[in-house]
């Protein structure tokens, strides 16, 4: 009969409409374990930029603040210099070492476990003073 089921089922089917598959729920079980995978896959690749722009603001700031320091400005403009573009709670090391001034600028970034990581940068520059 052309509308009945193969299966021995004494329902006819209506022309058109799919017969029940028996891979049914798989998809939904499938998607239920690719979905939590995504989001932290997804969790860590914005962790991962949020680090390397972290990174990005350090080195700016060292970069600033060793401008800044080899001006000859005062120990307090350079390290506000530095603040103005480090990441919010920053640390700054500023160090004159014969005719070199050097920023350190180091963040902490925050995570949990071993995600937690230090980013820094660090910039050197000739002082104007002993340039000739």
């Amino acid at each position: 009969m052309p509308g009945s089921d193969v299966r021995g089922g004494s329902r006819p089917r209506a022309l058109g409409t799919p017969r029940p598959s028996r891979d049914a729920g798989f998809v939904t079980a499938e998607a239920a374990v690719v979905l939590p995978v995504l989001v932290v896959l997804v969790g860590v690749l914005v962790w991962g930029l949020m680090a390397a722009c972290a990174r990005i603001e350090c080195v700016d700031a060292a970069r600033a603040g060793a401008r800044a320091a080899a001006r000859a400005e005062p120990r307090s403009a350079v390290i506000a210099t530095a603040r103005g573009a480090a990441p919010r709670g920053a640390r700054i090391a500023l160090a004159r070492e014969g005719d070199l001034v050097r920023v350190r600028v180091e963040s902490e970034l925050p995570g949990m476990g071993h995600l937690a990581v230090r980013v820094g940068g660090e910039a050197v520059a000739l002082a104007e003073e002993t340039v000739r």
